[in-house]
């Protein structure tokens, strides 16, 4: 650490000492295994603390789920301004933002509180059943795209267990954050437990002792199932700890059977992989996974934010080295994930080379699958910052600084931008400035959730010290075989 002191001598301005100390943190983490708090420590940054950017950030971001939302029955659209349906994950998302706006001022406690209220109220009684018409789920479990105002299916989507995993999550979060006597908080605890209640995880064992990704009325359960590594781990947790359908411990053991086929070295980090950041971020919304382990990761030596720390190290070296040769990648131009992006075509590229590109996909970069079209979904590395805040907050900084004119506005950052998309061709999504390139012109509400949680979860741990206090999320991870850390300190 003897050129930390370098970094306040001339000639170096603000953001250059910025960047370099961003690699010398990052050499030192990978080198020396140094966890990110330790290494702001080192840098004189108290952890926890956030530059002026990261308040307006949150700020706009909460204010996409506040505004954007139905207020009539709470429901979140899957994206806006373009006209959505709604999004049932963005719903769990959305429950989570709450709390969260009462912690910054953003609301009030009862004005949180209705708007949980009337949340659950509206999807406790929204109908059910087996119907390819008229219902909003089947078995306790929601279809993943709701009319906006109805409520009801849309778009003949699946059932979703993964989505309704997320919807569940920030319900108990909500369930264990109103925790007073106001008979508000007492119903907005009963409703939590009784929509998570009713998910009958067993009968979601459709090739037992896996858990379907989903189910449609016409045809029935999708030719799929969850298996690890992805961001499913939060399906399994939220199935071994229900009290009334729980699934097996050894679907926790089904699920980690796979993992060594994703297991090895990516741009120096060692770890679990898994190309789009996002299957590093979601189950870390709600699950502190800090120094806790299940069989498979004491056998390895590390926790699963460790490695995500990793993952997002290394996603940060990729772009560094930018085997694609995309325009604006560097050390603080990265962030893959499933995201918007211009189209799907192939066309010539700002250098006039031909190259295909897509519309809405999963982008990453990993040793086993990974797409890259030179879109940069600004929620990869946003919703990375407990792992990394040393690399995370000079990339927000910077994005915003070199792209802020088409990337940041109303609801905090866009979905998506692409330095390399110049052509003025018909967009799916978006539009083209003739210098910086195309920009999404929507925020997506699963890609803005995450970026909020994570914000607060860096600031003062509130999502994970919540949830640490539900007796079904701490039960799904002792079924997991998790011990450690904060599971042993009773």
């Amino acid at each position: 650490m003897r050129l930390l002191p370098l970094l306040s001598r001339k000639p170096f301005s603000a953001s250059r000492r910025r960047l370099l100390l961003g690699s010398i943190l990052s050499l030192a983490s990978g080198s020396l295994g140094i966890r990110a708090q330790e290494l702001l420590q080192l840098a004189g940054r108290p952890p926890g603390t956030l530059p002026a950017l990261f308040d307006d950030l949150e700020r706009r971001t909460f204010a996409f789920f506040w505004e954007t939302t139905n207020p009539a029955n709470g429901l979140v659209p899957d994206r806006f301004p373009t006209p959505s349906f709604s999004s049932i994950a963005a719903v769990g998302f959305g429950l989570t933002a709450y709390p969260i706006g009462v912690e910054r001022g953003f609301v009030s406690r009862a004005q949180a509180r209705h708007r949980v209220l009337e949340t659950l109220e509206f999807l406790r009684v929204l109908p059910q059943g087996k119907a390819e018409e008229g219902t909003a789920g089947f078995r306790g479990f929601f279809y993943h795209f709701l009319d906006f105002r109805s409520g009801l299916r849309t778009r003949r989507c699946e059932l979703s267990t993964i989505d309704t995993t997320w919807l569940l999550a920030g319900a108990l979060f909500c369930q264990s954050y109103f925790v007073g006597a106001h008979n508000q908080e007492v119903r907005i605890r009963a409703l939590a437990e009784e929509l998570y209640q009713r998910a009958d995880w067993q009968w979601a064992q459709r090739r037992a002792p896996l858990i379907a990704m989903g189910w449609r009325p016409e045809e029935g359960f999708l030719a799929y199932d969850w298996r690890g590594y992805n961001e499913a781990m939060m399906v399994y947790v939220l199935a071994l700890g229900s009290p009334s359908h729980p699934v097996g411990a050894d679907a926790w053991d089904a699920w980690t059977k796979t993992y060594d086929d994703t297991w090895g070295s990516f741009y120096g980090q060692t770890h679990l992989g898994f190309a789009p950041l996002f299957g590093h971020q979601y189950s870390h919304v709600w699950l502190d996974l800090r120094d806790i382990r299940d069989d498979y990761m004491r056998r390895r030596g590390l926790d699963y934010f460790e490695n995500s720390r990793r993952a997002t190290l290394a996603q940060r070296a990729y772009a560094i080295a930018n085997p694609g040769r995309w325009k604006g990648y560097d050390e603080n131009v990265w962030g893959l994930a499933a995201c918007d992006g211009p189209g799907t075509m192939e066309i010539a590229d700002y250098a006039g080379e031909r190259r295909a590109f897509r519309d809405y996909s999963a982008r990453g970069a990993g040793l086993r699958h990974g797409f890259d079209d030179g879109t940069i979904a600004p929620t990869a590395a946003a919703s990375s910052l407990p792992f990394a805040p040393e690399i995370v907050i000079p990339a927000v900084e910077e994005m915003k600084r070199r792209y802020g004119k088409t990337i940041y506005s109303t609801y905090g950052f866009v979905d998506a931008f692409n330095p390399s998309f110049t052509a003025k061709v018909p967009l799916t999504h978006g539009r083209v400035d003739p210098e910086l390139g195309w920009a999404d012109t929507d925020y997506l509400g699963i890609d803005q959730g995450p970026i909020l949680a994570m914000i607060a979860n860096y600031r003062s741990e509130l999502v994970w010290r919540v949830m640490r206090t539900n007796a079904h999320v701490r039960r799904g991870l002792e079924r997991a075989g998790f011990t450690g850390g904060w599971l042993d300190a009773r």
